[in-house]
């Protein structure tokens, strides 16, 4: 049985569209496209997207992270930072912000 691959999660750092957190699927130049993301509004308790990747956030009850979008293309992409298994965690069990 042929297994299915497992897509690294990331945190793709936008020059205009923001920052957004998800599953790579795939990079060409500037233009990434993601799965399972979503979009990272506000946050603190991390000092930086590579503290956030790393660790998570120590308030989470503070960060803004927007709805789960199946699949999701930036354009614009000038960063991507690989996470780890407690920011990993952390971004994705965060409640939903919403208006």
């Amino acid at each position: 049985m042929k297994k299915a691959p497992k897509f690294p999660y990331v945190i793709v750092r936008c020059t205009r569209a923001g920052v957004h957190a998800g599953e790579l699927v795939s990079r060409k130049g500037q233009e990434v496209e993601l799965r399972n993301a979503r979009r990272l509004w506000y946050w603190s308790g991390a000092a930086s997207l590579s503290e956030l990747a790393v660790y998570g956030s120590k308030s989470p009850a503070t960060c803004k992270f927007a709805a789960l979008v199946k699949r999701h293309e930036v354009l614009d992409a000038c960063e991507i930072v690989y996470t780890q298994p407690a920011g990993e965690k952390m971004i994705r069990e965060q409640p939903e912000w919403r208006a």
